[in-house]
């Protein structure tokens, strides 16, 4: 077995996994929300539109979406082998009484908080990936060209207020994921200082709040659009 192989399927390697593909979804969501705020331009959808296609067409994109959806796979195994890891290794005693005390709500229970979104995931994945993929696709015109309206198929999703009800609740469960996730992540890395971790913890709880907060805005006020 190589010192690769070794470090991997070590609690420490496990935990680094972790923390570098939750960093790498950081960035992902920040990404994936400039593109969607498109969606609220006074255009009818046309710069969402463009956008969409260029993401689709672009092979750097592509290449990165399959390296997002490996590093989704990896997040989620690697989170249940630790989970694991830890119930075992952990008096039940010293967890019931002490966990209050020690810990934040959140990193009680990263594994619900994960599940939750996970499932959304699925559904998002469903809604809109699978459909645009490999579902039947209005098209529109813009200078001659031809493309595919995206636009039509989220505002059709948006326009139901359950599926809104359930993007705004998953947002709050990813809103109090990376209030924990994020401080977490530059802790595995080593990246933690007494000058510097109150500042990252700082910037963690602000950006939980604002990048789910902007997330769920969109079918909000898509909604309202709508009626």
């Amino acid at each position: 077995m190589s010192w690769v192989t070794k470090t991997l399927n070590s609690t420490l390697g496990k935990k680094l996994l972790m923390a570098l593909t939750g960093l790498f979804l950081i960035l992902f969501l920040v990404v994936h929300l400039v593109g969607n705020l498109q969606l609220l331009l006074p255009d009818e959808g046309e710069a969402f539109n463009k956008y969409a296609e260029s993401m689709a067409t672009n092979p750097f994109i592509r290449v990165v979406s399959i390296g997002n959806f490996a590093f989704i796979l990896l997040h989620v195994i690697y989170s249940i082998l630790l989970t694991r890891h830890n119930r075992k290794s952990r008096p039940i005693g010293y967890a019931e009484s002490a966990a209050s005390t020690n810990s934040t709500w959140s990193s009680r229970n990263m594994g619900i908080l994960g599940t939750v979104i996970l499932i959304f995931l699925l559904v998002h994945l469903k809604g809109f990936y699978y459909e645009i993929k490999f579902g039947e696709m209005p098209f529109i015109d813009y200078e001659g060209v031809s493309y595919k309206n995206v636009f039509a198929i989220v505002a059709a999703a948006y326009s139901n207020v359950l599926y809104v009800a359930f993007y705004v609740v998953c947002m709050g469960f990813l809103a109090f994921h990376l209030s924990h996730g994020f401080a977490s992540a530059f802790q595995t890395l080593g990246l933690n200082h007494v000058k510097y971790s109150p500042l990252i913890k700082k910037v963690g709880i602000g950006f939980s709040i604002l990048v789910p907060t902007l997330f769920a805005l969109i079918p909000v006020v898509m909604y309202i659009q709508s009626l």
